[in-house]
């Protein structure tokens, strides 16, 4: 039997090492589909949704370098969209394959025909489509290299009539070349980056994922400088652990901690770090920034002067020409103040909660004490995000995904999908909110299918908690928030796995243990108070005024017990703010 290009891309796929693909079968993919079987390497991961499909090859890309999904047919590439948005702007490599309708039907509206170049176009480093067996093998080795080279989403169109086509010898590369280069900031622009950490002036440092690498670097910067060091959210895991200079994160999920040291210095370092929230930045300051990615220089903050450079490799260069700063006053002051905000923190965790109205930060806490020192968590968007920065601490060895840089709900459940199949030895925790499992819960019966010893830990405060408080801030009383959900206890029950309700604070640790401890998928639905509030580090009068209008509408409308609600379960944040 002749070898089809279907088979040719197999091969290509696997000398590229790619262990699985996430896809929905069916018409233009079958072919393909016929091949993976046949060759035996690489598994074909049923999701249920190839929305679900995207955020798992984004979780596998993450923690792995590359993954796989593909979507058939029109109706498959749209489902494929929002996942594909977040590995592009998480920077994460992920090859697409959309399979369209035969070649020969292009351009004459017909069934399930869509424009893959038009769809994709805004969420891709590479996006073509293959008419011919000569282009087909080419541009899937091309798509590959983009992918991994440039860190972001590859979509290769593929006519379903063009995999069943008879091979021709590919007159390019089969192979794709993973590189890693050492960039650095020119001598004199090091220089220069030195002459003003070293001027004597109080230095702050701030870290993305970028300077995860260069943990031990980072550290011996901030020794030398005494420089208090924030992180993002994604530079949480990696530059959390074993700092005694950290004072944690600032922005919309941040502390107020970070957000002081940054205000209160007068040179600002951000290394490898496109945080996007301008509003954070102060204004009047000496920023400077070194990211490997050079167009990213100057977006967020106004900067002094920005450097093209990985991290680590910048930091070994700078490192022997920065001199020790002895005056740790500023530093002191700002260790001292994370301390009292640490100290708050912990208060909300003393508190359990009361009958279904459980205390979410207990919750987060409680899993942050019991999981494993190399567990993956994965949240959702939302209130869980905030949870989810505020609790789980770092390792060293655990890693926090989410939809960080696109902000989608529903991505934690299956981001942990491609966590686990990735992962297979390590523990995998998904926390979800409850809106966001609704928008993808049939992919529980993936976890099932596949036996994948997930454990979903739904923080179910029947509403969307975020949304919520935006409206409430912004002087609007709160719309169409709330949710009337399922049992969702006895849902997963209903997909084959275990299932358990927790409404009592009490029983919170003991659900968790028995949760970690089943050799298999659990759900722990815990009913968490829907009152809890998630303040920014930084609350300015306009917020106040919004939340006391709100308030006070609900008050007029006859909502007195959801405002005393409101307040009782928010004593703490209303204390801070007067």
């Amino acid at each position: 039997m002749s070898k089809n290009i279907a088979d040719q891309f197999v091969e290509i796929l696997v000398k590229t090492g790619v262990k699985r693909i996430y896809a929905v079968t069916g018409d233009s993919l079958n072919f393909l589909n016929d091949a993976i079987k046949r060759e035996g390497s690489i598994k074909w991961i049923h999701v249920r949704h190839e929305e679900v499909g995207a955020f798992a090859a984004a979780a596998e890309a993450e923690l792995e370098g590359l993954a796989v999904c593909a979507g058939s047919s029109g109706p498959g590439h749209v489902h494929l969209i929002n996942g594909l948005y977040e590995a592009n702007r998480g920077n994460v490599p992920v090859l697409a394959i959309a399979s369209t309708c035969e070649s020969s039907e292009f351009g004459t509206s017909y069934f399930q025909e869509t424009n893959t170049i038009k769809l994709f176009d805004d969420c891709s480093v590479y996006n073509q489509i293959a008419t011919t067996p000569e282009q087909a093998p080419r541009m899937l080795q091309a798509a590959l290299q983009h992918a991994i080279s440039q860190k972001g989403v590859a979509v290769l169109g593929m006519p379903g009539d063009l995999f069943e086509a008879d091979s021709v010898k590919n007159i390019s590369s089969d192979l794709v070349f993973k590189t890693n280069p050492r960039i650095i900031p020119s001598e004199e622009e090091t220089n220069w980056i030195a002459e003003h950490l070293n001027s004597g002036k109080k230095v702050a440092i701030y870290c993305g994922i970028g300077a995860s690498e260069a943990h031990s670097e980072v550290i011996a910067l901030a020794e030398k400088l005494k420089a208090p060091i924030g992180y993002s959210f994604r530079g949480k895991m990696g530059i959390q652990y074993s700092n005694h200079y950290e004072v944690g994160m600032t922005g919309l999920l941040g502390l107020p901690s970070a957000f002081k040291a940054m205000h209160e210095a007068d040179v600002i370092l951000l290394l490898g770090t496109d945080f996007p929230y301008v509003k954070f930045m102060p204004v009047d300051k000496i920023i400077i920034q070194i990211d490997d990615k050079p167009e990213r220089l100057g977006r967020r903050a106004q900067l002094t002067r920005g450097f093209a450079g990985k991290i680590k490799d910048s930091l070994i260069g700078l490192l022997p020409l920065i001199k020790i700063n002895d005056d740790r006053k500023f530093l002191e002051k700002q260790l001292e103040f994370y301390q009292t905000v640490k100290n708050n923190l912990r208060s909300y965790v003393e508190d359990k909660g009361k009958e279904n109205h459980i205390s979410p930060e207990f919750v987060a806490e409680t899993l942050n004490i019991k999981a494993n020192k190399d567990t993956i968590f994965t949240v959702d968007t939302g209130m869980c995000c905030v949870w989810g920065a505020r609790y789980l601490q770092a390792t060293g060895e655990r890693k926090l995904l989410g939809s960080f840089s696109h902000g989608t709900m529903a991505n934690a459940m299956p981001m942990a999908i491609g966590a686990q199949l990735s992962n297979p030895d390590k523990q995998v925790i998904a926390l979800c909110g409850d809106g966001g499992l609704s928008m993808l819960l049939g992919d529980i019966a993936t976890i099932k299918q596949y036996n994948l010893p997930i454990k979903i830990i739904v923080f179910n405060n029947r509403s969307l908690g975020m949304v919520k408080l935006e409206m409430e801030v912004n002087g609007i009383p709160d719309n169409e928030t709330d949710m009337i959900n399922p049992d969702f206890g006895l849902l997963a029950q209903a997909f084959g796995i275990k299932g358990i309700n927790v409404t009592d604070p009490e029983k919170v640790e003991e659900a968790i243990d028995d949760a970690l401890q089943t050799n298999g998928p659990v759900l722990v639905n815990v009913f968490t108070d829907p009152n809890a509030l998630a303040m920014p580090p930084k609350v300015g009068w306009d917020q106040m005024k919004g939340m006391g209008i709100a308030m006070t509408r609900m008050m007029l409308d006859g909502n007195f017990k959801e405002v005393a609600d409101t307040i009782s379960s928010n004593y703490r944040h209303i204390k801070e703010i007067l």
